[in-house]
């Protein structure tokens, strides 16, 4: 099927995979929604196409979704992520767009969840009362998030308050793959999708999982709630967005997100990536700042 795809949060961790994984599919064109296009130079393609978005530029969503045949919807974590998801989804409706992927997080639709499901969920609801076919995708914590903000430091360790709860994470590849195949087929109107990986490990297990791929004495320190809360603060971040992680890492330490889902395989084809082998393909991230 032949169309033109706006990717939003194009550079991010999930996004950037979306577009690797669309730019592969035949007769498709991906729009790339970056603040300039110098960022998009790591995506560029045959078939991709980078376009000017700002969520603080309202004349800049509008352009970028003209001509638009589907979006995926990525909102940055943000206090006003909601606000600025419904700037998207209007501009949508007005131009034309006929299908909507919004990217969520497992949980969402549990209330009454925590404060990230509820801003998920909320947006789910924009979506679904847009009147322009949607289809939603839940995934599990990201496996990339151990590269991305919780590395293990010089000193080997990763710290952080999750005590012994198993979670079933997921390589930001398959949620990319989950995507493209939903952006480019049909029958997938109407749905939410849960995405998880293969199995529920714990912080010891990530922990053992990466020193055997890098090759470091990699070790898990589970950190007292209020310690690791006192040391984001700390690190200046707000405390909307300490008291969100913290609620996330309850759930997380409390066996809550160990929930295994089919998906991945039914939806693609393939199975999805064990730690282990997101470990070994990631390797690099780690030894490099070992």
């Amino acid at each position: 099927m032949a169309s033109t795809i706006l990717v939003t949060g194009a550079t991010g961790t999930i996004g950037s995979e979306v577009v690797k994984a669309l730019a592969a599919k035949p007769g498709v064109t991906v729009r790339v929604g970056v603040r300039s296009a110098a960022k998009a130079e790591k995506l560029l393609a045959a078939n991709v196409v980078p376009v000017d978005f700002d969520y603080d530029r309202p004349e800049t969503i509008a352009a970028a979704v003209q001509g638009a045949d589907r979006v995926f919807l990525l909102t940055p974590f943000t206090e006003n992520q909601v606000a600025l998801a419904k700037a998207l989804i209007d501009a949508a409706k007005a131009a034309g767009v006929k299908h909507l992927v919004k990217l969520s997080a497992i949980g969402a639709d549990i209330e009454p969840g925590i404060q990230l499901g509820r801003w998920h969920r909320e947006i789910e609801k924009l979506v679904e009362a847009s009147g322009i076919s949607y289809t939603v995708l839940r995934p599990a914590s990201f496996m990339d998030n151990y590269i991305n903000f919780s590395p293990p430091g010089p000193d080997g360790n990763i710290y952080l308050p999750l005590g012994t709860g198993a979670v079933s994470y997921i390589d930001a590849r398959d949620i990319a793959a989950v995507a493209a195949a939903v952006l480019t087929e049909e029958g997938h109107y109407g749905k939410a999708y849960d995405l998880t990986g293969p199995e529920a490990l714990t912080m010891a297990e990530v922990a053992k999982a990466i020193g055997e791929a890098s090759g470091r004495d990699v070790h898990y320190v589970d950190v007292p709630e209020e310690a690791a809360k006192k040391a984001m603060l700390d690190m200046q971040m707000p405390a909307w967005m300490v008291d969100a992680m913290m609620e996330l890492h309850g759930i997380c330490k409390a066996g809550y997100a160990g929930g295994i889902s089919p998906l991945v395989e039914k939806l693609t084809g393939q199975k999805p990536r064990s730690f282990a082998q997101f470990a070994r393909d990631r390797a690099s991230a780690w030894t490099s700042k070992g």
